[in-house]
């Protein structure tokens, strides 16, 4: 019976990997160019701030696979921390400190968090129709965070806010063609990173670098 077994997995085994292998033949480099330059603008949440605008720089980077592309983004954002996160934050602080007076009060003033971002995304492409293409992606970013203050600037608490880490991003849009190079474009994006998840709205315009004739 096991002889049976073996010798039924060592035949399944083969179409199986010529499968694999098949899928990772449409992955290649060959198609991997500067292919268009895009900046949006728009509007960011968060639970931890107060409503934000942020703005990106994108660079599509060409297909690495049939309708897979690659966009390297640079995008920042500077928003407040609301009043919530606040007191929490300082209620953090509070209990970091020993004291026999249980009455004293920890005031952080008013703070702000900035972030600049630098992401990776893989997305799929799909034409919708004449000028119309549509995307979802998934994707990687690193986070460089600076906190500020005027009460908390110079102290730990800045310290404690300054800090990079990653994240992980899922994006979801639209780009219709208003000539032969010029996009206009829509983009949600969500991101989940170490300290501050955000979600956002954003819009913009993407140059496309005419195609080069082979």
């Amino acid at each position: 019976m096991a002889v049976a077994v073996v010798a039924l997995l060592l035949t399944a085994l083969p179409p199986f990997r010529l499968s694999a292998q098949g899928v990772l033949r449409q992955f290649s480099y060959d198609n991997l160019r500067l292919s268009g330059i895009q900046a949006d603008l728009g509007a960011l949440g968060s639970s931890e701030l107060t409503g934000a605008v942020v703005g990106g720089l994108r660079v599509d980077y060409g297909q690495i696979a049939p309708h897979v592309r690659v966009l390297l983004g640079l995008s920042y954002f500077r928003s407040e921390f609301s009043n919530d996160a606040r007191k929490r934050f300082e209620s953090r602080i509070r209990a970091l400190v020993t004291s026999q007076d249980t009455n004293f009060t920890v005031n952080v003033g008013r703070i702000f968090w900035s972030d600049l971002t630098a992401d990776l995304d893989l997305q799929y492409v799909l034409q919708q129709g004449r000028g119309i293409t549509t995307y979802v992606g998934v994707g990687a970013s690193v986070h460089l965070r600076n906190g500020s203050g005027s009460l908390i600037n110079g102290t730990f608490v800045e310290d404690a806010l300054d800090e990079i880490g990653a994240g992980f991003n899922t994006s979801i849009g639209a780009e219709f063609a208003l000539s032969r190079v010029w996009r206009f474009t829509l983009d949600g994006r969500g991101v989940v990173s170490s300290g501050l998840s955000t979600v956002s709205l954003r819009s913009g315009f993407m140059y496309r670098f005419p195609t080069r004739q082979r």
